[in-house]
């Protein structure tokens, strides 16, 4: 098995060069780029005066489109080998700096989200198998698939209108990621203003995973419990408890130890429209506003770093995959 992930390890390479390629020709080929962006923006001010073709030839320099795609990738790349991400166009900050600067927020909104979805949904999973045609059985499914319909970000803008600041349940903030006054708060206070402020993101952020995790934790201990070294425990005499958890539930835990990893990038990540509909300065509000300014070394770096989180993720997931089930064995 320690062959096969080295050879797993050594196939990242290939695979992100070529994620790289597919990304860098992408965001660099689609229309309204840097240069189009500068001629509005100067447009839209009525200087009422044409602009110089020199002008536009130094903004096109400035940006590297004067050379040929593959020219502007293979500098780009090389200087990505050597940890260098660029220069944000819009801030002229390091690229590194700005999305280091957004880090915690999005791992603080990704992880509590991550912990909360699965320390929910897969005992409700399970009691849901236990519990499989019962009138709990069919209520919960309806509002699981229910909240399944309706997307993160759209839940959390109605959620804003009705609970955010100013509307007639005035209880949550209408956004922001803690209190402007958050540093001269005691632990107390900075506590339960983290917790107020996080409510209504970390639970739009969870809705999407609810579903899917906790169906898919029902489906497969129902499978499990169907097997014949199953039965054969109840004829044994074990209780349903120690058979359950003992024996069905970690089975079960395979499909969703395959996904786990997949999570990672995801955390680190953020989502782009919940941290955009909430306000939040974390690395989803950064890539859309990067999208939208088309600040391309910004997008590419969050691009290339959700990249290789799932790569590493995928890797990961195998790992989690034989250490559930020690059955499972790479070649």
């Amino acid at each position: 098995m320690t062959g096969y992930f080295i050879r797993r390890l050594l196939l990242i390479i290939p695979t992100f060069i070529g994620i790289t390629i597919v990304i860098f020709f992408i965001v660099h080929l689609i229309p309204g780029g840097p240069v189009q962006r500068q001629l509005l923006l100067y447009l839209g001010e009525g200087h009422g005066v044409e602009i110089p073709t020199d002008a536009i030839e130094q903004w096109r320099e400035y940006y590297g489109f004067d050379k040929p795609i593959y020219v502007r990738y293979a500098t780009w790349f090389w200087n990505l080998l050597h940890f260098d991400f660029g220069k944000s166009w819009v801030s002229q900050e390091p690229v590194w700096d700005v999305i280091k600067s957004r880090f915690p927020v999005s791992v603080f909104l990704g992880v509590t989200g991550f912990l909360l979805s699965y320390l929910v949904c897969v005992p409700l999973g399970v009691w849901k198998a236990v519990k499989h045609g019962s009138a709990f059985d069919f209520a919960s499914s309806v509002i699981i698939f229910v909240g399944y319909c309706i997307p993160g970000w759209a839940l959390g803008t109605a959620l804003l209108v009705l609970f955010g600041g100013g509307s007639f349940w005035s209880i949550f903030p209408l956004g922001g990621f803690r209190p402007d006054d958050w540093k001269s708060l005691d632990f107390f206070h900075k506590v339960t203003s983290q917790l107020h402020y996080m409510a209504l993101p970390v639970f739009c952020y969870m809705i999407g995973e609810f579903a899917r995790l906790t169906i898919l934790t029902k489906n497969a201990l129902l499978e499990n419990l169907k097997q014949d070294y199953v039965r054969t425990a109840f004829a044994k005499g074990l209780g349903a408890r120690r058979v359950i958890f003992g024996h069905a539930l970690r089975n079960s835990l395979i499909p969703i130890a395959t996904g786990l990893g997949h999570q990672i990038s995801l955390i680190l990540a953020g989502s782009f429209l919940i941290e955009k509909a909430f306000n939040i300065n974390g690395m989803g509000l950064l890539g859309y506003d990067a999208l939208v300014k088309r600040d391309y070394p910004v997008a590419l770096g969050i691009m290339v770093i959700s990249s290789v989180l799932m790569l590493l993720g995928n890797l990961l997931s195998d790992v989690l995959c034989a250490a559930v089930d020690p059955r499972i064995r790479f070649q």
